[in-house]
């Protein structure tokens, strides 16, 4: 047989692993990984705009001799396959490298263990120009003025990332880039934050302010429902999967509401939480198993699997995407099934109170053309007598001004809003109790017989109104 040793193109091979799809957030959450794989108790982020934009990671974790430094700068520095430690948060050997590229031409990493301070550094200009994957071991000089790099020195180890040749967002979106940092984090690492059974409390901070813990769970709210934990067993490997019900909007502050809602909302947020050795990997997705609709928008499962299951999920390189194999989909559309139908009473038992046969409501639900519709109740005793006050000519007006109400009623910006701003809804503040104590004295002044005035009793309006009606009649 023979061969020939073709070498990649350097040049465009920088391009393409710098095109993985990493946003700043995701790939700062690939370097912090590392460190704590290292056992780091303190995390520092300190990320500047000005004069050069450059980013910095500081952990106090074990450190590196400089042999383990050069190996950890190397691509592919681990075999996917290679049993790691429990709470080892790497897999392939390539998240330094890839997510710092992925934002930055310049990769700088100094690192101390021993007492003994080692640094080295990709540059992706330089390795264009040369053709070469040359690595550099950068002079003091070149790094002393870096931001975190006197605290390192203070500390007994630790190892420092600095991004520098910063390309991939504008300055102008700083503020917003904070901000979603911030909260990615917060989510993606909240375990490691909160601290607790197994896990070992760690500090964040981002520019000198810590990180608080986000549990998308919200599971201290007296009215989130916790079901029950289920176990999967696949190949001797255990499959933990946590069910929860985010509270309704009526038994939750408009503050904790739009919190636990996340930029994305409800709706997207509903789905699969997988984490892996307590880290969040992915969050708010179905995998294909189930449609995402507005019923089922707090239902959130929690799925626990350790470091050795990737191949069961299909985790991808930058640890955002993943695809749970065949042998795990029948389990888990039927925790959907189980799940959805609790996570949906919130929404439908709340709806059928308009087929209240106990109460005599304004709008009602009537079959049309197989399907259904909202139409005003014609047999509601206010609307009763009113009709028979009227002459035939009013009569029909009234005919097509509420047929245009009932079909004209805008469903869509309803929804709309329903899911946006549901606290901001002030739809019983559209008749006060002036209006209703003044229809009170209208209809006692035109004379009211105990029937009529039990038929009013069960209407929505003096339902929980009785004595108006009742008293001084």
């Amino acid at each position: 047989m023979k061969t020939e040793v073709v070498n990649p193109n350097v040049s465009n091979f920088i391009k393409s692993l710098r095109d993985v799809g990493y946003t700043l957030e995701v790939a700062a959450a690939d370097i912090l990984d590392n460190s704590i794989t290292a056992k780091a108790k303190n995390i520092k982020i300190e990320f500047l705009p000005e004069p050069e934009m450059v980013f910095g990671l500081l952990d106090d974790g074990d450190g590196m001799t400089t042999k383990q430094l050069v190996e950890a700068m190397r691509l592919a520095t681990k075999d996917p396959d290679q049993e790691r430690d429990n709470n080892d948060l790497g897999r392939f050997g390539l998240g330094l490298k890839t997510a710092s590229f992925s934002q930055c031409k310049k990769l700088t990493v100094i690192t101390k263990r021993n007492r003994i301070v080692s640094a080295k550094q990709w540059d992706l200009d330089y390795i264009e120009v040369t053709n070469e994957w040359l690595l550099i071991t950068p002079e003091k000089a070149e790094f002393e003025d870096l931001p975190l790099y006197g605290e390192l020195l203070k500390q007994k180890s630790g190892t420092l990332v600095i991004w520098q040749k910063i390309d991939h967002f504008h300055k102008k979106d700083f503020s917003e880039t904070i901000e979603n940092l911030r909260n990615h984090l917060s989510l993606v690492f909240h375990r490691f934050l909160e601290g607790g059974v197994g896990v070992k409390a760690l500090k964040i901070s981002i520019n000198n302010n810590l990180l608080k813990p986000f549990n998308p769970f919200n599971p201290s709210h007296a009215a989130t429902q916790q079901l029950a934990e289920e176990k999967i067993l696949i190949n001797e490997k255990t499959i933990k999967i946590q069910p929860y019900i985010l509270p309704h909007h009526s038994k939750i502050s408009q503050t904790d509401y739009e919190k636990y809602g996340t930029n994305e909302g409800y709706t997207k947020s509903q789905g699969f939480y997988l984490y892996r050795a307590n880290r969040l990997m992915i969050y708010g997705t179905w995998w294909g198993l189930h449609k995402s609709i507005d019923a089922h928008k707090l239902v959130r499962i929690k799925i626990d699997i350790s470091n050795d299951q990737d191949k069961y999920w299909g985790i991808d390189i930058k640890k955002s995407t993943a695809s749970p194999i065949n042998e795990l989909k029948s389990d888990l559309k039927r925790v959907i099934r189980q799940v959805t139908e609790k996570g949906s009473r919130p929404f439908t038992g709340r709806g059928r109170k308009i087929e209240d046969k106990f109460t005599t409501r304004f709008w009602e639900l009537a079959a049309h053309n197989e399907g259904i519709k909202f139409i005003l109740n014609s047999k509601h005793p206010i609307f009763e007598r009113l009709y028979s006050d009227i002459s035939d000519e009013s009569r029909e007006l009234l005919n097509l001004y509420l047929m245009g109400i009932q079909a004209y009623l805008p469903l869509d910006a309803i929804q709309a809003q329903l899911q946006q701003n549901p606290h901001k809804i002030r739809q019983e503040e559209a008749l006060g109790e002036e209006e209703v104590e003044k229809l009170v004295e209208t209809l006692k002044s035109s004379g009211l017989d105990q029937e009529y005035i039990d038929s009013l009793l069960k209407t929505e309006i003096f339902k929980n109104r009785k004595e108006l009606l009742i008293n001084g009649k």
